[in-house]
């Protein structure tokens, strides 16, 4: 079990927190810099059903890192919540492929050169003129400060996005784990008896190669990675994973969880239901 460690947590609360507004004039904000690094929102007018395709771009300084959706045993996950009352609703923030990343004793999960959040959101009444947010996150070296920015992005229907805007939205979108297919997929999977681990057979784009990473998410807080008794044979891979503590009472069964494999240079991503 990997959750998100009390020292992390008071690591973020006693870090000094980064709080900026940005208004724009055009689909791209400017640049929020901090200790860190830098981030900023990159947005489309809503089409004729109300979809308003987004992004978050990410710069860590050199050294630093930032984080997956699920950091590990320590760090600040990402949360991107718009204006209450806007008319706005998140719908989907995506991940691109993270890697594994080793702070001294601690193992987190996450970025550590620059990424970008591809975001999709939705209008739920009258189109708004202006898209506002809030981004929190965490960047981390030696201790993890907390950077929150708000965004305030007009998005007037008759303006063009750039063919730059645009590039930046498909290439976030092209390095996104891709879902399930004939050559790359969970063919079973069951959870033990007594909850503490997650057997696994995959089906791997290729004959040969490394053991695939294997991030297993559980409860919100929880991602487990540890793998035991991993066999490739061919394009067949078998592991078992570890699964630790869970949260007191709870009962995995009947709950859906995620899973995303690496393999080389693809990435697979798709939720396991249990039984």
């Amino acid at each position: 079990m990997i959750e998100i460690s009390t020292v992390a947590r008071l690591s973020a609360l006693l870090a000094t927190l980064f709080f900026s507004t940005v208004v724009a004039h055009a689909a791209t904000s400017e640049w929020i810099d901090n200790q860190g690094g830098r981030m900023r929102l990159i947005a489309l007018a809503p089409d004729a059903e109300g979809h308003i395709r987004a992004a978050l771009q990410i710069e860590p300084e050199p050294g630093w890192i930032t984080y997956w959706r699920e950091p590990g045993q320590g760090g600040i996950p990402p949360q991107i919540t718009p204006a209450a009352g806007s008319g706005v609703t998140l719908e989907r923030a995506d991940y691109p492929i993270p890697k594994s990343i080793r702070l001294g004793s601690i193992q987190e999960i996450g970025y550590d050169a620059p990424v970008t959040f591809p975001l999709a959101l939705r209008v739920t009444g009258k189109a708004p003129a202006k898209l506002e947010l809030t981004a929190f996150i965490g960047l981390c070296k030696d201790i993890c400060i907390p950077f929150q920015a708000e965004y305030s992005l007009p998005l007037p229907a008759d303006v063009q996005p750039t063919s730059h805007e645009l590039a930046l939205l498909d290439a976030a979108k092209a390095v996104l784990p891709q879902p399930p297919s004939p050559d790359f997929a969970v063919e079973n999977h069951k959870i033990s008896t007594d909850g503490k681990s997650l057997s696994l057979h995959l089906t791997l784009p290729e004959a040969s190669g490394k053991m695939p990473e294997i991030y297993v998410t559980g409860p919100s807080g929880y991602v487990f990675f540890q793998q035991a008794n991993a066999k490739r044979e061919g394009t067949a891979f078998s592991a078992d994973i570890v699964i630790g503590k869970l949260p007191k009472d709870y009962d995995p069964k009947g709950k859906s969880w995620g899973i995303l494999v690496v393999d080389g240079d693809r990435a697979m991503e798709t939720t396991l239901a249990l039984e």
